[in-house]
């Protein structure tokens, strides 16, 4: 680079506008996008480490995908090479792959390739690219306004992982407008501008998550408005307004947001909401959406979802449709409005996609010969006897006759069920009365929204062997119960998991499964099932590894606060956390709550000891003598109602009150369990051993029982059940507890 170079780049840097100067170029600085970049998620670890694999960024205009591209290029010690798809073509393609290969046979260093707008390729600059993404030449970055799933080469986006990108919230672009408002070198931190609070409210309203867009209203509304006598730059609210007169509406006519637009306008007025409907109407309408395609797709409603329900709808949405077709833009908006409204307060009913079912018949069956009688009559009815059989509706009482229609191979068969809606419901009875026998069932369909997935992983067929082979040898009944706990909130692929009581890893290997893209901490309160952990641990790549902790779960709080004071999780999970807890764990929870996002979930499944196997139950009767029999079971009572110990006598509606006052909304599912055990001697002498780690079965019950009695219990029990498999009976409580929401301050009444 010579002088003149350099200069020109300088002054460049220095004129160019204040969204391009406020750019990030650290994660520290880096603002949003929690969900993929908070402490501990997959992406944050990838670029503090240098080992990221190929990705793409997908998400609105301003949220971001740049920046960050622009961050990992000032984080990596890799070569990093920038274009754009717009203007690059395969002859760039090329050229940046044989400096790829360049610098890995000369350096040994890896290449980083971003590029910007990735849709914007065609399929043979795609296909350019792909194969030396798949033998690793080069790191591929991309960026994307449009979903990578249908805009992007299929097999680009199953060697990347994808991450989704969301709008800024207010509080990000709060923070995006006092870092340019304080930066001294690059924003107009050595100026003195003061902006009103309503024109700063406007100005983060309007942008509408865009930084971009309120960065560049920022710098036009401080570079037009003159300083007073005092050097100070006053925004004003009507300063902002003129800065930024319209919120930027992201709508491109063949994106996502055109069809995610008219998907929720749709199904707002398929789910009879008024309201929504008519905002999302305006969105479009607002947009510069064709009011005719709106049109279209609404008649289309009114005969899929209203159908017979309400015959007027197709009428009513037509005429609106030839009404605005009269009169045009703006007044046409009334008809338009109108049509929405009479749409989503009108009966609904899918009954017309009958039609499909017996289309679906005639896709699936041999095609079956009219009926002899239904033919027609009027050329062969002598010599075939086409026609004859016919039974004339309109001679009979009703202008109805009880005749089959159907060929005879379907007979029976059912496609159109009638409503009970609007005019639909009146013909109901007539139509089933019809039927007779001929009507068999109706079928059911029933439809559910998934959390937006936010980001999107290459499966590595060596990482899912092990984490299978590992989950498998769970037991059944374990399996079972991990298998119901991740079931009460399924995480997202970027969550962050905390297993509470790791343990075995019965829980761990299956979050490390189902969170890729986000993160596993395993706090383990054995020493030796830390170290297992990581042994075990150990196989995964280094990035996928959950990070396992030794910890006593009371200091577990701490322990993370003093790791990361900052790190936050979607997801608490444990199993029989409480079941050596000494006093009742209220400090836990309250400590526990401050470890949750505030929409994230604690999840636990605890076995309730004093629903456990009473054993006096599983001798018979008459093998004890009536007296022991009597100490023996109020002293079994005893242990589990007066025990000295909480995790001994707790009841669900304990656990009820706990994490109610821990500021806890718990809903708690007690299930009952009947499981298989075989009864060893080795196991009768652990129940009745002395000196171990935790108090054995005898010396609970010691309080309440003479040493004559153990032992004469543990001599029946050697005699009734050694080598026995008995039925045993057992408790869990299932439960799933969220933060209750912080009262407004208008709920907050001041104390007299």
């Amino acid at each position: 680079m010579d002088l003149f170079e350099q200069h020109r780049q300088q002054i460049t840097a220095a004129e160019a506008p204040l969204a391009a100067r406020m750019r990030p170029r650290t994660l520290a600085e880096y603002i949003g996008q929690e969900h993929i970049l908070g402490e501990g998620r997959l992406l944050r670890r990838a670029i503090q480490a240098d080992q990221l694999s190929s990705l793409i960024f997908y998400g609105p205009p301003g949220t971001g995908k740049t920046t960050l591209a622009m961050v990992i290029a000032n984080t990596t010690r890799a070569r990093f090479l920038s274009i754009n798809a717009v203007l690059a073509g395969v002859k760039e393609i090329r050229e940046a792959i044989a400096l790829a290969q360049e610098t890995r046979g000369m350096y040994g260093q890896r290449t980083i390739l971003f590029v910007d707008e990735v849709h914007r390729f065609n399929k043979s600059q795609q296909d350019a690219l792909l194969p030396w993404v798949e033998n690793g030449t080069v790191i591929l970055i991309g960026a994307t306004t449009e979903n990578p799933y249908f805009e992007v080469n299929k097999a680009l986006v199953s060697r990347s992982r994808v991450f989704q990108l969301k709008p800024l919230t207010e509080q990000d672009l709060e923070r995006v407008l006092d870092q340019a408002l304080q930066e001294g070198d690059r924003g107009y931190g050595t100026r003195q501008v003061q902006i009103d609070p309503d024109a700063r409210t406007h100005l983060i309203n309007v942008a509408n998550g865009d930084a971009r867009t309120l960065l560049n209203a920022l710098e036009l509304a401080v570079e037009t408005t003159p300083a007073n006598s005092e050097g100070t730059i006053h925004v004003t609210l009507e300063v902002a307004e003129e800065s930024i007169q319209k919120r930027a509406v992201l709508y491109d006519k063949e994106g996502d947001a055109h069809f995610d637009t008219i998907s929720a306008f749709i199904k707002s007025l398929r789910g009879s909401d008024p309201d929504a409907a008519l905002y999302w109407l305006a969105r479009m309408v607002y947009a510069g959406e064709d009011p005719r395609f709106i049109f279209r797709r609404m008649l289309i409603l009114a005969g899929e979802d209203v159908g017979m329900a309400d015959p007027n709808a197709v009428v009513v949405v037509h005429a609106c449709a030839e009404a605005f077709d009269r009169v045009g833009m703006p007044e046409g908006r009334y008809p338009l409005a109108q049509a929405a409204l009479y749409l989503a307060t009108c009966p609904k009913s899918n009954s017309v996609m009958a039609f499909f079912d017996a289309l679906a018949a005639v896709e699936r069956e041999r095609e079956a010969e009219v009926p002899t009688h239904l033919r027609d009559a009027n050329r062969d009815k002598d010599g075939f006897g086409h026609g004859k059989g016919y039974l004339y509706p309109h001679s009979y009482r009703e202008h109805w006759v009880a005749q089959q229609y159907l060929p005879g191979s379907l007979q029976g068969q059912v496609f159109y069920q009638p409503s009970e809606q609007g005019y639909e419901g009146r013909i109901q009875q007539d139509v089933a009365r019809r039927r007779e026998a001929q009507l068999a069932a109706l079928v059911e369909g029933v439809g559910v929204a998934l959390p937006e997935v936010l980001t999107f992983g290459p499966a590595d067929a060596g990482v899912e062997r092990w984490l299978q082979r590992t989950l498998s040898q769970s037991g059944e009944r374990l399996a079972q119960v991990r298998d119901r706990l991740f079931a009460l909130a399924p995480p997202q692929r970027h969550h962050l998991i905390l297993d509470l009581n790791a343990g075995s890893g019965l829980l761990t290997w299956e979050a490390v499964r189902l969170v890729p893209e986000g993160g596993v901490y395993a706090c383990a309160p054995q020493q030796q099932d830390a170290a297992a952990l990581q042994e075990q641990s150990a196989a995964l790549p280094e990035l996928l590894r959950p990070v396992v902790l030794h910890s006593a779960i009371a200091d577990l709080p701490a322990v993370l606060h003093a790791e990361c004071p900052s790190l936050r999780f979607e997801r608490l999970m444990g199993r029989n956390v409480f079941l050596n807890a000494i006093a009742p764990p209220d400090t836990w929870l309250q400590a526990w709550k401050l470890l949750l996002q505030p929409e994230g979930y604690l999840l636990l499944a605890e076995t309730i000891p004093r629903h456990t196997q009473r054993l006096h139950q599983l001798i018979p009767s008459d093998r004890i003598p009536s007296r022991l029999l009597n100490r023996w079971r109020k002293a079994e009572e005893q242990l589990y109602e007066s025990a000295a110990v909480w995790s001994m006598t707790w009841n669900v509606q304990d656990l009820e009150t706990l994490f109610d006052q821990a500021g806890f909304t718990a809903e708690i599912a007690l299930e009952h369990t009947q499981t298989e055990l075989l009864i060893s001697p080795a196991l009768i002498d652990r129940w009745f051993a002395s000196a171990s780690a935790k108090p054995t079965y005898a010396e609970q019950i010691r309080e309440f029982l003479s040493d004559a009695d153990l032992n004469q219990i543990q001599t029946l029990l050697r005699q009734c059940l050694s080598h026995q498999t008995v039925q045993w009976q057992g408790a869990i409580a299932f439960v799933k507890a969220q933060s209750k929401p912080s009262p407004s301050p208008a709920q907050v009444q001041p104390k007299p």
